[in-house]
């Protein structure tokens, strides 16, 4: 378990009513977060989220890469999640390998540009936009809930 290098939180008063929740974290193990009872800072050691593990219907990050940074909001109708990531490969063949690993589980993806757009089996949008990089590509992938 990591330790955390810094912390500062302080509590909230959920009787205020604000139920957005809001979280960040980037590849330096900067995490910032404000929920309904508490907001708040930390460091963890950087590296943290290298081995993020992340998924949709099925589908993981392409192999080799590596997440550099996070940001989730949501409020009461919905949220979006956006999260950056490294690839060791082009971008055309980050972009391939999603949409062909999306078509095998079922999942409706195509080609958009320089993104894979799509829709999660719950029906949530999705889109993968990908672009050079050095030793390979990076991309961000955003999530919207509307739920």
């Amino acid at each position: 378990v990591p330790l955390l290098a810094a912390c500062n939180v302080h509590a909230k008063n959920p009787a205020k009513g604000d139920d957005k929740v809001s979280i960040q974290a980037d590849e330096s193990g900067h995490i910032a977060f404000n929920l309904p009872i508490a907001e708040g800072k930390v460091k963890v050691p950087s590296g943290f989220m290298q081995n993020g593990s992340f998924d949709i219907d099925g589908v993981k990050l392409m192999p080799g890469s590596s997440v550099t940074g996070f940001n989730l909001d949501a409020h009461d109708h919905g949220a979006t999640m956006n999260m950056s990531f490294k690839a060791p490969a082009s971008p055309d063949a980050v972009r391939s390998y999603y949409v062909d690993q999306f078509k095998k589980q079922g999942v409706e993806a195509e080609l958009a540009g320089d993104a894979v757009t799509g829709k999660s089996k719950d029906g949530s949008p999705f889109t993968i936009a990908v672009s050079p990089a050095p030793d390979g590509s990076q991309g961000r992938i955003v999530v919207e809930d509307k739920d």
